[in-house]
């Protein structure tokens, strides 16, 4: 029997998740947003067994990065890093935009939330 990983999703994968099907329900309608949904966490949930076979994020990859995976799910990327015997999932976004551009937004969302 393989061995099992225990999935984590961030705080930052589930507010992905949520807008991705919040997005889909307004444009596509709910029937398509659930089916996205079970086919998402479907897939997901593979990633308890042989975490590693999933391939290497090529941008990342290309500054040096391999601990960070992901899982293509139609056209949504699902980031994730193993960590042990935990698969941390880090986000799930429309692969067709651009990652540079991804993290920098979110970089800049990030700056000054800790300041007191």
């Amino acid at each position: 029997m393989a061995d099992r990983y225990r999935l984590r999703w961030s705080k930052t994968a589930e507010d992905d998740l949520s807008a991705i099907l919040e997005y889909v329900a307004r444009s596509e309608g709910a029937d398509r947003a659930l089916a996205l949904y079970e086919d998402l966490r479907r897939r997901v949930s593979t990633l308890s067994s042989l975490p590693r076979r999933a391939r290497v994020v090529p941008e990342l990859e290309a500054v040096g990065l391999q601990e960070f995976r992901e899982l293509l799910v139609g056209p949504y990327r699902v980031c994730f890093r193993p960590d042990g015997r935990v698969v941390v999932l880090l986000a799930v976004f429309d692969g067709r935009r651009d990652l540079a551009e991804l993290l920098i937004e979110r970089a800049l969302r990030g700056v000054g939330r800790d300041r007191t």
